[in-house]
């Protein structure tokens, strides 16, 4: 139970923990100054909303996302929120596809060399079916969380932070909503396709309150160290680097590779949201499904995304906070459906 319970959490923080996470510009741009209640917020309601996702999906052993989006959102919305799953999904994973194709050109590689260097790996992994993801993110997630980890204490250690400095500070404590809500599609997306594999109700309190204590720490640690280089930042596009420039080159190539492992898991959840969600209507193993969705998305690598970021994220996040309500309501209304 244990094991199985890591092993969706995993798969879990592997969702969260994207190339916008790993490089600190998503904690950045939600959190900074006077955020501590707000990260204690967004651990809480994290772990409750992913423990009301996975015990949706188990009771209902799904295989793909679609009745546990109808159980949170109800008949009626179910259709327009399945229809913005799949755009989410979608542009995520080709900004994934983009971002590898830059972090490789960064170190004088070819972009499309850089985009093929993912694709390739991503195919391969569904040869296995649901199994590939599970096992790759349970491989490579335990080292970027312990490369990230690292990094921060290291940065916190060398330069002699106070690590509860910021405790007080509460003001941007609402930042947590928007935040929490802008990840939720993409848990519902690939919690709802591990419903038929789950065998215990143990497995999802392991898997939940890991994940919300793993994201809780790293984000608290990532932001702190943010908050003491904040004029700094604004000459960054990744703010991770601003911390690693105080380190020797051979750092910055490692934490390099550990974004690339971090673009490269939430492609892959991104992709799995997306093959298990077409599998019940095109019968085909899930790596010929995969290929053929990477196929659509590689022409749309060569165009630049920030346009679509910069209004879709925030629409995301506005829509979504629908989603997070009937999510933390959920155990209370369910129980009076029963009685």
């Amino acid at each position: 139970m244990l094991k199985a319970g890591m092993k969706w959490m995993f798969l879990i923080v592997g969702t969260m923990i994207g190339a916008g996470y790993a490089s600190g510009r998503e904690l950045w741009q939600f959190f900074g100054q006077d955020s501590s209640l707000a990260i204690l917020l967004f651990t809480v309601m994290f772990t409750l909303c992913c423990t009301t996702i996975m015990s949706i999906s188990f009771n209902k052993q799904t295989g793909h996302y679609l009745p546990v989006l109808r159980a949170i959102v109800g008949k009626h919305l179910t259709g327009v929120y399945d229809w913005m799953i799949i755009i989410y999904l979608f542009t995520t994973t080709v900004i994934m596809l983009a971002g590898s194709g830059a972090t490789w050109q960064a170190f004088h590689f070819s972009y499309r060399l850089g985009v093929l260097a993912i694709a390739i790996p991503l195919i391969l992994l569904f040869v296995w079916d649901v199994k590939g993801i599970v096992v790759v993110n349970s491989f490579v997630l335990p080292l970027l969380i312990s490369g990230l980890l690292f990094v921060l204490i290291v940065f916190i250690s060398d330069q002699q932070l106070s690590l509860f400095g910021h405790v007080q500070e509460a003001s941007n404590w609402m930042s947590a909503f928007p935040f929490t809500a802008l990840n939720i599609l993409p848990l519902i997306a690939v919690l709802g396709a591990i419903g038929n594999q789950m065998k215990h109700k143990g497995e999802i309190w392991v898997a939940s309150i890991g994940s919300g204590l793993v994201l809780g720490a790293v984000s608290y640690l990532y932001n702190n160290s943010l908050i003491q280089i904040s004029e700094e930042i604004i000459l960054y596009e990744i703010p991770l680097f601003a911390i690693l420039k105080h380190y020797p080159y051979e750092m910055m190539i490692f934490m390099s590779v550990m974004l690339w492992i971090a673009i490269f898991t939430t492609a892959a959840s991104g992709t799995l949201g997306l093959v298990t969600r077409f599998r019940e209507y095109l019968k085909q193993p899930l790596w010929i499904l995969a290929m053929a969705v990477i196929a659509v998305m590689l022409p749309f690598t060569s165009f630049g995304f920030s346009t679509l970021i910069e209004y879709l994220y925030p629409l995301y996040g506005i829509l979504n906070l629908y989603v997070l309500t009937s999510l933390l309501l959920y155990p209370v209304i369910s129980r009076f459906k029963i009685r």
